[in-house]
C-alpha cells in the first residue's frame, strides 16, 4: 500500500472513530468541522473520504443504534404472544430512544440522504405495521388504536426527548406502562382516557 492510500485509510478511521463517540453523545446533528477539526483533518477530508454527512453515518449507524433496533424487532418475533409483542416491541423501543441519542434522530429520518437510515425506516415501519396487525387480529388492541398511532407516539417521544427535558428514568419507565395499559383492549372499560394520561410522553 502506498504511503498516500496508507494516509487516506488511516484519515477514514480516525474520521470515523471521532464520529461514532461524538454521535453517540450528542445525536447524528454533530457539525462536520467539529468532527474534522477533533480527527486532526479538514473538512473537506471528511467529504473526500465518506461524500458528506450522509455517508459518514452510512459508515457508523449500524455500530451506533441499528444493531440494537434490528435486535428489539428481532426479540418481538421470537414471541408467540401477540400482546407480549406488543409490550417488548413498544418498551424496547422506547428505551433505545432514551438511552441512545442517535435512535432519536433516526427514528425522527432527519437524514434522508443517508441509505442505511432509510432502510432502519423502512424496518421499524414494516414492524410496526406487522406487530399492530397481529394484535388487532388477536384482539388484544383497543379497536380504535392503528399502526399510524404507534408511529406517531414513537415520533412523539423521540421530540420530546430531542427537543425537552430529560426525565428521571424511572417517570420514563412509568410513562412506558401507561400508554401500554391504554392501548390494551380491556383498558375500554368506560371509552374515556384516564385523567392525566393524555400528555406527551
Amino acid at each position: 500500500m502506498s504511503t498516500v492510500r496508507a494516509d487516506a485509510a488511516r484519515n477514514a478511521a480516525q474520521i470515523r472513530q471521532v464520529a461514532l463517540t461524538a454521535f453517540a453523545s450528542n445525536g447524528l446533528d454533530v457539525p462536520l468541522e467539529e468532527i474534522a477539526a477533533k480527527a486532526g483533518v479538514s473538512k473537506a477530508t471528511v467529504y473526500n473520504r465518506f461524500g458528506g454527512r450522509g455517508g459518514l453515518i452510512d459508515s457508523v449507524v449500524d455500530e451506533l443504534v441499528a444493531t440494537y433496533m434490528l435486535a428489539v424487532v428481532q426479540r418481538a418475533d421470537a414471541l408467540a404472544d401477540p400482546w407480549q409483542k406488543l409490550e417488548l416491541f413498544i418498551t424496547g423501543n422506547r428505551d433505545l430512544l432514551y438511552q441512545h441519542r442517535a435512535a432519536i434522530d433516526v427514528i425522527l429520518n432527519r437524514y434522508p440522504e443517508s441509505e442505511r437510515i432509510a432502510e432502519l425506516c423502512d424496518a421499524c415501519a414494516d414492524a410496526c405495521r406487522r406487530i399492530v396487525a397481529q394484535g388487532r387480529a388477536a384482539g388484544v388492541l383497543r379497536e380504535d388504536f392503528h399502526v399510524n398511532d404507534l408511529y406517531d407516539a414513537f415520533v412523539t417521544t423521540a421530540l420530546a426527548l430531542k427537543h425537552g427535558p430529560r426525565p428521571a428514568r424511572a417517570d420514563f419507565r412509568r410513562r412506558t406502562r401507561f400508554f401500554i395499559d391504554g392501548i390494551r383492549a380491556a383498558a375500554r372499560a368506560d371509552d374515556k382516557p384516564s385523567e392525566g394520561r393524555s400528555g406527551s410522553f
